[in-house]
């Protein structure tokens, strides 16, 4: 190896390898890897697995394990989650004249396809419930709270993604289901019908009804009026 005037490799620049030094220096690492250890000469010692054969082995064992956590699911839930997690679609929100912001296709969107899944923090209905009055006094009109079942709700009003920009509409070109992955109940949205690049996405709220209305602005012909 070539001596450092200053001590320090990095402070030296950049400087050619001689090819005979660089297959000398190849060569003996190499066999110094595989010379087995002294204690151990004259046992059986098991080949280690080549780096992307751990790799191709990992992802199958992850999707193995995917695949025994889906609950009351169908295969192709699994691969169509496995393709929202590792190539999820082409998204974007912008002023909606529906309400507000609104959140629409960059990428055409076929039939049946997982869209986006709903994140936000999973919390029992006594929190929400205090929460929906603590969000009240500091003014946020709008609800970010989408339940998944008696008493799970996920919050998305401070932590959350686009999921939560999504207008309702009573002709809606989405829907929203509830899988089970890893023992955990997550709210995903879904595709009724191929969505086109710029439209907007949307689902029925489904709110409960109550004697307080609130008024549907989706514009759609079979609008009902109201949200609830």
């Amino acid at each position: 190896m070539r001596e450092h005037v200053t001590g320090c490799a990095r402070s030296e620049g950049y400087y050619k390898i001689d090819k005979k030094d660089k297959l000398k220096y190849l060569n003996n690492s190499r066999a110094f890897a595989e010379e087995p250890p002294a204690d151990t000469q004259g046992m059986s010692i098991p080949a280690q697995p080549h780096a992307s054969t751990r790799a191709g082995s990992e992802r199958r064992s992850e999707q193995r394990r995917l695949l025994s956590s889906f609950t009351g699911s169908c295969d192709s839930d699994l691969l169509k989650f496995n393709q929202l997690k590792f190539r999820k679609k082409k998204l974007k929100f912008c002023k909606s004249h529906i309400h507000d912001w609104g959140l629409f296709a960059m990428e055409p969107i076929a039939a049946d396809e997982m869209v986006i899944e709903y994140v936000g923090q999973n919390i029992r209905q006594v929190i929400a419930d205090m929460r929906e009055k603590r969000y009240e006094d500091e003014g946020i009109g709008s609800s970010y709270m989408f339940r998944v079942d008696h008493d799970t709700i996920i919050d998305a009003t401070k932590c959350g993604n686009f999921a939560r920009f999504i207008n309702h509409s009573c002709n809606p070109n989405c829907y929203a289901k509830v899988v089970t992955v890893e023992s955990q109940k997550k709210i995903v949205i879904y595709s009724k019908q191929h969505i086109s690049v710029n439209e907007e996405i949307t689902y029925d709220y489904k709110f409960p009804i109550e004697d307080v209305k609130i008024p549907c602005l989706c514009g759609s012909e079979n609008c009902r009026g109201t949200l609830n």
